[in-house]
């Protein structure tokens, strides 16, 4: 039984592998446009189709103007936009998008305002399954501040490929208003669509750093239009040092993200070359991702083998980084005693993946999430002062920890 098993673990690993270099998502291609020398992003938010309870209210998106603001970790001179229509079936049309300054949302300072172009076209027709940069444009970007990017769409896909954990809002008027600056009467939802990415040109070397995750990175429990998620704060942090003030921050979470099998969205292992590789300029990956497939094991019989599962992913996303010379920090899990998943099994299966992931090696340096969360009073039990009242969520204290929690200079 124990060689069959190391066998089965054996395969899987090698199976993922294969997925690896074949790459696991068809959606995955760099627009010809692309240029991996000189651009590094600024912002990114994981994609994923949009649930039915996430979907853009009345009056719609289709024919209709959509306002979204965005935090962005580093500035520059020069930029462009990347939008999604990945998981849609059908075409999305966007026939105009600009870019501003944000006053106070959604209202937006008109003299920054600026109109996009698609291949020297003011619009573009994103065909199902695809992906598209706008062409690239001057813009003075500060770094840390909010963008409000404004889209006019014409006909939009039934399925709509988004981001729905935002923690901004978004804006929707009928008709054409691109060129409005106040926005007023818009209707309100707490969700992204279509955006997916910016990136900034820079002279020297590019450096971005890619935060992996589930709904802790996806910022859960952070203050909406606060901009307060961990990331947020570590950007924020780089940011005031000299040594680390061009390195952008990428949060790539999906809440209720699993790494193998089930969950929200892609699992980690299907979005790995879309979502890491595809960063322009990234040098660094943060891994915080399993605490969703540990919460999903049933029965205690299965938690050893599913720990392991996870350590053999995390092989295979460690590996797939390297190849590309991306350093790979890992994060241990936080404490959920007391949550909803909690249960010795599962509590055993955590201990066991927060072992390897101090003990292995495997990773280029480890970031001790549990150890900065955990109570001092019961080891299995997240402080007090730091959860959303779930016991798994860290809130806006939780999460600033977090964000001091990282030694800058692993990006020295």
């Amino acid at each position: 039984m124990k060689k069959d098993y190391l066998k089965r673990l054996l395969f899987l690993h090698l199976f993922l592998l294969i997925l690896g270099c074949k790459g696991t998502d068809s959606a995955i291609k760099m627009p010809k446009n692309s240029n991996t020398g000189s651009w590094v992003g600024t912002w990114a938010c994981a994609q994923m189709q949009v649930e039915p309870n996430n979907m853009p209210p009345s009056p719609g998106l289709s024919e209709n103007t959509l306002r979204q603001v965005i935090r962005v970790s580093i500035g520059g001179k020069h930029m462009r936009l990347r939008f999604s229509n990945i998981f849609s079936d059908q075409p999305t049309v966007l026939k105009s998008v600009s870019v501003a300054n944000v006053v106070n949302a959604p209202a937006i300072d008109p003299k920054t305002q600026k109109i996009l172009s698609f291949n020297g076209n003011p619009g573009i027709t994103m065909n199902a399954g695809q992906e598209v940069f706008s062409d690239a444009f001057d813009f003075e970007l500060q770094p840390g501040q909010l963008l409000a990017i404004t889209i006019h769409y014409g006909a939009t896909s039934l399925k709509t490929s988004g981001h729905p954990g935002s923690r901004t809002t978004s804006y929707i008027l009928q008709g054409d208003n691109l060129n409005n600056e106040a926005f007023d009467g818009a209707i309100k939802t707490d969700h992204w669509y279509s955006i997916m990415g910016l990136d900034v040109s820079v002279g020297e070397k590019p450096a971005a750093i890619v935060c992996l995750g589930n709904s802790i990175t996806d910022g859960r429990g952070s203050g909406t239009n606060k901009q307060n998620r961990w990331t947020d704060i570590l950007s924020a942090r780089l940011s005031a040092d000299k040594k680390t003030e061009n390195i952008g921050v990428l949060n790539l979470g999906i809440g209720g993200n699993c790494v193998i099998k089930g969950g929200l969205g892609p699992t980690a292992l299907d979005r790995f070359d879309r979502d890491v590789l595809s960063q322009n300029g990234a040098k660094w990956l943060i891994l915080l991702e399993g605490i969703n497939d540990i919460g999903g094991i049933k029965r205690a019989e299965e938690a050893p083998a599913k720990a392991q599962e996870l350590i053999e992913a995390y092989k295979v996303m460690i590996d797939k980084a390297h190849a590309r010379n991306i350093k790979v920090y890992g994060c241990t899990i936080l404490p959920f005693q007391k949550s909803f998943y909690d249960a010795p099994y599962r509590q055993e299966a955590r201990n066991l993946v927060n072992a390897w992931i101090r003990n292995s090696n495997a990773f280029d340096a480890v970031i001790d999430f549990d150890k900065a969360m955990v109570s001092e009073t019961d080891s299995g039990t997240i402080l007090s002062n730091m959860h959303d009242g779930d016991f798994l969520h860290p809130n806006e204290l939780g999460y600033f920890t977090m964000g001091q929690a990282v030694d800058l200079d692993l990006f020295k």
